[in-house]
C-alpha cells in the first residue's frame, strides 16, 4: 500500500462518528426493543470466564431457562450465536452422516430445517404443508412409523407464516417409536404456551431477540436426558484438553464450535474450557429471563396473547384482512394482507420515515403479499399496539386506503378495558 493510500485510508477513519441510532419502535417479528433493564445489564463490568462470579450468573441462567422452558432438564443453557447457532448444534450433535430425519416442513423455517439436516449429510425426509397451515398429529405420526427417524424436527412457531404446530401428543409418539422429539421455537418460547416436560419434547431451541426480550447472539436450549445419551455415544474431548487419551475418540461430533457435549462439559461443574464466553450477552440474558421471572411465565404468555389479540383486532376492525387461520396463529406475530394496489416496500419504508414503526414483510410464496407484525416482549404492552396500528393505519389511509383507524383502536382498547377488569375480578 502507497503512503497516499495510507494517508487516504486514516483520513476516512477519522471522520467516523460515535454511534448515533436512531429511535425505532421495532413492531417486526424481531428483533425487538430491548428492555433497559437488559441493556443497563449489559454495561456491567467485565469479569473473566473463570470468575466465582461468572459461574454464579450461569447457574442463576440455566435455573430461570428451566422455569421458561417448563423443564426440569439439566442440560438447559444458552449456545453463544444467533437462534440458528443452537439449531444447528442440536442436529450435528445428533444427527451422524445416514441417520434418519424427518422434517415437517410448512414454512421458510421448516425448509431451514431440513437444510441443516442435509448439511449434517442425514437421510433427510419431508413432509409439506402449503404455507399458512399446520400439520395434524395423526399426518407427524404416519410419517414417523413409515420412516422410523432418528430424530423428527418441528417448528412451534413459524414466523414467515405466523403458525403455531400444534405438539402435544408428538413426543409420546416419537419416543413409542424411537425417536427423539426436536422443536424450534425461536419466535414462539414466552409469548405462546410451550410445555417441554408435559409434552416429551427432548431438544428445544429458541433466541433472545423475539419473546424473551434481549438482543440477539446468544440461544438457549434445553435437552431431555434421552437426547443427551444419543449425543454422548460421539462425546470426544478436545485433545488440548482432555486429562486422558481415552476421552478422545475418532467418532466424534462433526463440529468443534458446536458440539454440545463439549459445551455441557462447559455449563457443568468441570467447566471445561470450550470458548471464551461472551460476557455482556450473557448479563442481558440473565436479566432477561430474571424479568420474565418476576412477572411469571404464565403472566408473560397471557400478556402476549391478550396484546397479540389486540393488535390482530384493531387492524381487523379498522377494514385489513388478517392473513391465516387465527385459530392456529401464533400469540405474537400477526399476518395482515397487503391491499390490492399498495406497494409493499414503499409502505414499510414510509412508516419508519415518518413514525419510526418497524414491521416486516415475509419470504418466499408470501414475500409482497402479507405484513408480518411482531407484538413482542417489551413491545407487548398497550401503548406499543396502539401506536403502530394507528401509525399503519395513517400510512395507508395516505396511499388511497380507506380505513377506520378509530373504529380499530377502539376495539383494541375495548379488549384492553375487558383484560384489566378480568384481572382485577
Amino acid at each position: 500500500m502507497s503512503a497516499e493510500s495510507n494517508e487516504n485510508i486514516n483520513a476516512e477513519v477519522m471522520q467516523v462518528e460515535p454511534l448515533n441510532p436512531p429511535h425505532r419502535l421495532l413492531m417486526a417479528p424481531g428483533p425487538v426493543n430491548v428492555d433497559p433493564r437488559v441493556l443497563s445489564a449489559m454495561s456491567q463490568p467485565t469479569v473473566g470466564q473463570f470468575d466465582p462470579y461468572m459461574f454464579k450468573v450461569m447457574g442463576e441462567v440455566q435455573l430461570m431457562l428451566r422455569a421458561i422452558f417448563k423443564t426440569t432438564n439439566k442440560q438447559t443453557f444458552v449456545v453463544d450465536g444467533t437462534s440458528r447457532s443452537a439449531i444447528e448444534a442440536a442436529f450435528v450433535s445428533v444427527l451422524a452422516p445416514g441417520d434418519k430425519v424427518l422434517v415437517c416442513c410448512a414454512g421458510r423455517f421448516g425448509m431451514l430445517l431440513k437444510e441443516i439436516a442435509q448439511r449434517c449429510k442425514a437421510e433427510t425426509h419431508v413432509i409439506e404443508r402449503p404455507w399458512g397451515e399446520v400439520f395434524s398429529i395423526d399426518e407427524i405420526a404416519d410419517a414417523i412409523r413409515r420412516i422410523h427417524p432418528k430424530l423428527v424436527a418441528t417448528v412451534h412457531g413459524d414466523t414467515s407464516t405466523t403458525m403455531l404446530q400444534p405438539l402435544e401428543g408428538l413426543g409420546e409418539i416419537c419416543h413409542e417409536n424411537g425417536a427423539l422429539l426436536f422443536t424450534d421455537a425461536t419466535a414462539s418460547l414466552a409469548g405462546n404456551e410451550l410445555k417441554t416436560d408435559e409434552w416429551q419434547i427432548d431438544i428445544v431451541t429458541a433466541g433472545m431477540q423475539k419473546c424473551l426480550g434481549a438482543s440477539s447472539g446468544m440461544a438457549p436450549i434445553t435437552i431431555s436426558e434421552r437426547a443427551v445419551a444419543v449425543m454422548d455415544e460421539r462425546k470426544s474431548i478436545e485433545a488440548g484438553i482432555a486429562d486422558t487419551s481415552e476421552e478422545i475418540q475418532n467418532n466424534r461430533i462433526n463440529s468443534n464450535y458446536f458440539d454440545l457435549p463439549q459445551i455441557i462439559d462447559y455449563w457443568g461443574p468441570r467447566h471445561l474450557n470450550h470458548h471464551t464466553e461472551a460476557t455482556h450477552l450473557l448479563y442481558g440474558v440473565h436479566e432477561a429471563t430474571r424479568i420474565i421471572a418476576e412477572e411469571g411465565i404464565d403472566h408473560v404468555i397471557e400478556r402476549h396473547r391478550i396484546n397479540g389479540l389486540a393488535m390482530s383486532t384493531a387492524l381487523l376492525k379498522m377494514g385489513l384482512k388478517l392473513y391465516g387461520d387465527q385459530q392456529t396463529r401464533m400469540n405474537d406475530v400477526i399476518g395482515v394482507v397487503i391491499p390490492d394496489g399498495l406497494h409493499d416496500t414503499a409502505i414499510r419504508s414510509q412508516l419508519l420515515e415518518e413514525f419510526g414503526v418497524e414491521i416486516a414483510s415475509s419470504f418466499g410464496p408470501l414475500q409482497g403479499k402479507i405484513w408480518r407484525i411482531g407484538v413482542m416482549a417489551w413491545n407487548a404492552r398497550k401503548d406499543a399496539v396502539l401506536t403502530a396500528a394507528s401509525a399503519l393505519g395513517t400510512v395507508l389511509n395516505q396511499n388511497g386506503a380507506k380505513l377506520d383507524i378509530q373504529k380499530g383502536i377502539d376495539a383494541a382498547s375495548a379488549i384492553y378495558a375487558q383484560s384489566e377488569k378480568e384481572s382485577k375480578a
